[in-house]
């Protein structure tokens, strides 16, 4: 292989592990939740299919401003990743939130419990969410299994080549001695 050759390699493995690194090492690690944009509320900052990376917050600390992924009716799967903007208080006194999408004319139609708050974006990739959304959870630990893997026997590989490469010059390098 010649190193135009390697060099393409090892920038493949660097960029499959950024994306792996970003899709699901660094949210299971920090503790936070990927979700997928899937249409054009957020847009143009978070366009469908941006992975959006969702940490747990207190509602104390969400504010005017910040971008939380909430439920659409407690206890039920479906979310939405919308801007704080307005907080007011309910008949009872609690606390509760207006969001809005970013490219949407008008506040959303309900107010937003503390507890649907899932937690408030940490980062987001434009359109890697694409990726994610096409594999499902089980596939997808598979698939992360299998690119380790090779990733790891890529890597020996090529440490047994160069390893070889080196005692060949070395060998070489005796003879001509």
């Amino acid at each position: 292989m010649t190193w135009v050759g390697r060099v393409f390699a090892w920038l493949a493995i660097l960029g499959i592990g950024a994306i792996l690194a970003i899709a699901v090492l660094i949210p299971r690690i920090g503790g936070a939740t990927p979700y997928v944009v899937l249409t054009g509320s957020m847009r143009p900052g978070m366009p469908p299919g941006t992975l959006v990376v969702v940490k747990p917050v207190s509602a104390a600390n969400v504010g005017v401003g910040s971008v939380v992924t909430y439920q659409l009716t407690s206890g039920k799967p479906d979310v939405v990743t919308h801007r704080v903007v307005s907080m007011g208080f309910d008949g009872k006194g609690h606390r509760v939130f207006r969001t809005q999408g970013d490219a949407n004319d008008a506040p959303d139609a309900r107010w937003v419990r503390p507890v649907q708050i899932r937690g408030e974006r940490w980062y987001a990739v434009p359109y890697l969410g694409y990726v994610t959304t096409l594999i499902s959870g089980e596939q997808r630990q598979v698939a992360l299994i299998a690119v380790v893997t090779f990733l790891i026997g890529y890597a020996a590989v090529m440490f047994i080549g160069a390893f070889r490469d080196r005692r060949q010059s070395a060998a070489a390098a005796k003879e001509g001695v």
